[in-house]
């Protein structure tokens, strides 16, 4: 009985072993050509392809625009005691691979100031939240914090703001 079980864990390790040293002389071979397997969200690409299309301030199409979502979504506490739930996104250009660097360095100073931002509001003025108005400070702030590039223009995917006094009325 034991040696059936030897031989059936032998045989699995050399049918690995056999996968693994497939996938690797198909992987060398298939140097230069697309991905087999694409893990992962798959829609940012549909998204960039809008921008890809409409061009961007006269770059040219083989430019690779990608969409940055690594700020995430924002919890943000307000001056009224709501909560404001915020996702930052901007289109960035994939090509330049100083500038991604810097971006994903400041990942935690956009959060910061995305959150300053919106804290610092005066309560009369969460009651309607100028989008664009908030869309330039941002902008404003976010690219003051950029050495290597700039970013051209942002995107609120989530602005939704939680009213405390409505939870405190039942």
């Amino acid at each position: 009985m034991s040696q059936i079980i030897y031989i059936v864990l032998l045989s699995i390790a050399g049918l690995l072993i056999l996968i693994l040293a497939a996938g690797t002389i198909i992987g060398l071979v298939r140097q230069g050509s697309e991905p087999v397997l694409i893990l992962g969200n798959t829609n940012r690409t549909e998204q960039t392809a809008g921008l890809n299309q409409r061009g961007s301030g006269g770059s040219s199409q083989s430019d690779d625009i990608r969409i940055y979502t690594e700020i995430g979504r924002l919890r943000i506490t307000l001056a009224n005691s709501s909560i404001l739930i915020l996702s930052v996104v901007f289109p960035y250009s994939a090509s330049d691979i100083a500038f991604m660097e810097e971006l994903a360095a400041r990942v935690f100073d956009f959060r910061i100031l995305a959150t300053g931002y919106f804290q610092s509001l005066p309560e009369d003025a969460l009651v309607q939240i100028d989008e664009d108005s908030a869309k330039r400070e941002l902008l404003k702030a976010f690219n003051s914090a950029l050495r290597l590039g700039r970013i051209e223009t942002i995107y609120f995917e989530d602005l939704l703001i939680l009213d405390s006094s409505l939870s405190s009325r039942n």
